[in-house]
């Protein structure tokens, strides 16, 4: 199989959901309660992760997981509540544009960002939800 093709189109659609996620992050930070940007960073960061891990982008996944994750329980919430979750938010996506630079410069699966994505999963209602899950 050839994974140049992939990568290309991988690093193309990253770069526009990327870009997507931006955009909607900047309207959270005027209007905490925008719905519709809730949503599309939810939808952003699950697209993104499930074309890092179907390419064997593991680091890339991992932080789209965490961005997913957290993104559901500011849907649940129905806005941003804690004021320490939109700098972190933008922190994800920095580490994600980060990474997929990564793989546009090298070809090759960027490091992990292990003490990133433990920020991220650190969040009460983060840790309610995955101990419902199991």
């Amino acid at each position: 199989m050839d994974l140049a093709k992939y990568r290309t189109l991988f690093l193309e659609e990253a770069s526009e959901h990327l870009a997507e996620m931006s955009r909607a992050l900047l309207v959270l930070e005027k209007d905490p309660a925008s719905t519709d940007s809730i949503d599309l960073v939810f939808r952003m960061a699950h697209s993104t992760k499930s074309m890092a891990a179907s390419l064997g982008y593991e680091a890339i996944s991992e932080i789209a997981h965490r961005l997913e994750d957290r993104m559901q329980v500011v849907r649940s919430a129905g806005r941003i509540e804690d004021a320490a979750d939109l700098p972190l938010l933008f922190r994800g996506l920095e580490a994600l544009e980060r990474m997929v630079d990564v793989v546009r410069e090298t070809g090759e699966p960027p490091p992990p960002d292990l003490e990133l994505a433990q920020a991220l999963g650190s969040t009460p209602g983060l840790k309610k939800k995955v101990l419902r899950r199991r």
